[in-house]
């Protein structure tokens, strides 16, 4: 797997923590993210992984701690992220003007707006469906869409909340090749899953938590095949038995 150094800091959290009153989705994360990861956030359901995508995108502000984005080096400027749901909300509009709406909404100036339309499009495969409905497409050309509308934001961050899950096979193959491309190119990667498989396939770390702590934050290939915390080694075991 190609990487970029990952040398850069583009965000970092510091004693992060959630409340939705009486409940704590999240308990004093501390994390940064670095230009060239891929980094994956795994746990149980309801362990916060939800939680903490949605802080690192800046949806959802922390109850105590604090986010903070770094300007880039050389330019000077704020890291743009773009965030793609399970479920990608699209309008009863075409493809194209999905398309166009989500430049408009990202700030994209008129003038280049058709421009990168065109090859979001032509990258994700679906030039020849612009004027399509964009809710008659199927599960996973509505994924790719959803990819297209991102790339053409021209992210430095991209936020994937379990991209896949509701995909068939095949479907699945397409988005993680897409996935994959993106960050070849350069966007780092945070993305939420139960798929161990698609983590050792697309991440170079991987962060597990647990009732909102982060237990451990490790490269994938430590994470895979060094000693655990028990309660980390324990949902190994579960999802991959014959570890």
């Amino acid at each position: 797997m190609t990487t970029m150094p990952a040398t850069e800091t583009l965000l970092t959290l510091d004693g992060a923590t959630v409340r939705f009153g009486a409940v704590t989705a999240l308990r004093d994360v501390g994390l940064q993210l670095r230009r060239g990861d891929r980094l994956a956030l795994v746990g149980a359901n309801g362990s916060g992984k939800t939680t903490l995508l949605r802080v690192l995108n800046g949806l959802l502000p922390p109850s105590e701690g604090r986010r903070e984005l770094h300007r880039l080096r050389g330019s000077g400027r704020w890291p743009v992220a773009a965030m793609l749901f399970q479920r990608p909300f699209l309008l009863h509009l075409s493809v194209w003007r999905n398309l166009m709406l989500a430049l408009w909404l990202g700030g994209v100036p008129r003038a280049a707006r058709r421009t990168r339309g065109l090859d979001a499009l032509t990258r994700v495969g679906l030039q020849a469906t612009a004027d399509r409905p964009a809710r008659a497409l199927s599960g996973g050309q509505q994924q790719r869409l959803a990819l297209a509308r991102a790339w053409a934001l021209q992210p430095d961050i991209l936020f994937l909340d379990e991209p896949t899950a509701s995909l068939d096979p095949s479907a699945k193959r397409e988005v993680e090749a897409l996935i994959d491309d993106f960050a070849r190119a350069g966007m780092t990667l945070v993305m939420s899953t139960h798929n161990l498989g698609q983590v050792k396939r697309l991440a170079t770390r991987v962060a597990y938590l647990e009732a909102g702590r982060l237990v451990v934050d490790r490269p994938v290939d430590q994470f895979f095949n060094d000693a655990l915390p028990p309660e980390a080694a324990q949902f190994l075991k579960g999802e991959l038995p014959w570890t």
